[in-house]
C-alpha cells in the first residue's frame, strides 16, 4: 500500500493502491488491514490525527507542491521574458521587464501562499466536522455511515464494514482534539515557502538579462535555463510517480513550452 499525495499543498486527500488501483481517500486510509493492500494492522490518517495536540509530522511540502509552484513561477516570468524583442530591447526595457517580472511574481507568490492558507483551514475544518460528528453519532452504525458517506463513490466501494469500523475506532480513541479547527505553524511555513519558491523562481530566467550585455546571447540562455528547469520539474514528478522520470521531464518540457506560447498568446 502506497502513501502519496494529491498535487496543490497542505494536508489534503491522500491516495492509497487498493488491489493495483489508486485512489483518493480524504481520511487516507493506507495501511488499513485489508489483505488486498498488502498492510499493516492499523491505519495512518494524516488528517485525522493532525486534529489531535501532538500531530504526525510530515514535511512542510511535498514533491508535487514544490515542484508545481516552481513551474507556476517560472511560467509567470518566462511570460514576460518572451514578450521581449532582441531587435528592440534596450537596456531600459530589459530593466522594465526585470522588474515587472519579479513584481507579477511577489504578487502572486503572495497570492499563492494566502490561498494555501485558506484551502489547508478550510479542509482542516471539513475533517473536524467529520471527526465531531463520528464522536457524538447515536451508535457505532451511524458512525461509520458518517465516514462512509465522507469517502468519494467509488472509495467507498473498497471498504467493508469491519475496516470502516476499525476507522471509526481510531477516531473514538483520539485525544486532545482543539476546540476548534486552527492552523499551526508548519501551515505558516508551507505558506512561506511557498511566497519563496514563486518568487525564486523568477531569477534563473531573468538574470541572464543582467549579467549579459548581449540581448541575444542572453535570451538563448535564459530558454536554455527555462528548459532545463522544465526538464527537472517533469523528471522530479515522475519519479515521485515511479512512472518514468525521463519521460515525464520530456513531456513537461513539451507541455511547458505550450503553456508559455498559450500564456502570450491571450496577453499574458
Amino acid at each position: 500500500c502506497r502513501r502519496t499525495r494529491s498535487p496543490g499543498g497542505g494536508p489534503r486527500p491522500g491516495t492509497c493502491a487498493l488491489g493495483g488501483v489508486r485512489v483518493a481517500a480524504e481520511l487516507d486510509p493506507c495501511k488499513v488491514a485489508v489483505e488486498r493492500c498488502g498492510a499493516h494492522d492499523e491505519m495512518t490518517m494524516t488528517q485525522i490525527e493532525s486534529l489531535s495536540e501532538r500531530p504526525v509530522r510530515e514535511p512542510v511540502l511535498n514533491v508535487v507542491d514544490r515542484v508545481s509552484e516552481l513551474l507556476f513561477g517560472l511560467f509567470m516570468a518566462l511570460s514576460f521574458v518572451g514578450a521581449l524583442s532582441v531587435a528592440d530591447s534596450g537596456r531600459e526595457v530589459v530593466r522594465s521587464m526585470f522588474i515587472a517580472a519579479l513584481g507579477c511574481n511577489l504578487a502572486w507568490g503572495l497570492v499563492d501562499a494566502v490561498m494555501y492558507l485558506v484551502r489547508t483551514l478550510t479542509e482542516r475544518a471539513k475533517t473536524f466536522t467529520l471527526v465531531v460528528s463520528v464522536l457524538s453519532a447515536a451508535d457505532p452504525e451511524a458512525g461509520r455511515g458518517l465516514i462512509e458517506r465522507s469517502l468519494s463513490r467509488r472509495v467507498a466501494k473498497l471498504f467493508s464494514p469491519v475496516e470502516l469500523e476499525a476507522i471509526r475506532g481510531r477516531i473514538v480513541a483520539l485525544k486532545g482534539l482543539p476546540a476548534r479547527p486552527r492552523l499551526r505553524r508548519d501551515d505558516l511555513l508551507a505558506s512561506l515557502a511557498i511566497f519563496l519558491i514563486v518568487v525564486a523562481s523568477t531569477f534563473p530566467v531573468v538574470l541572464p538579462f543582467a549579467l549579459i550585455g548581449d540581448v541575444r546571447t542572453a535570451m538563448t540562455v535564459s530558454r536554455v535555463i527555462a528548459l532545463a528547469m522544465l526538464f527537472w520539474g517533469g523528471f522530479a514528478l515522475g519519479h515521485y510517480a515511479g512512472y518514468g522520470s525521463w519521460r515525464f521531464g520530456f513531456m513537461m518540457v513539451g507541455v511547458g513550452a505550450a503553456l508559455v506560447g498559450a500564456i502570450m498568446a491571450l496577453g499574458g
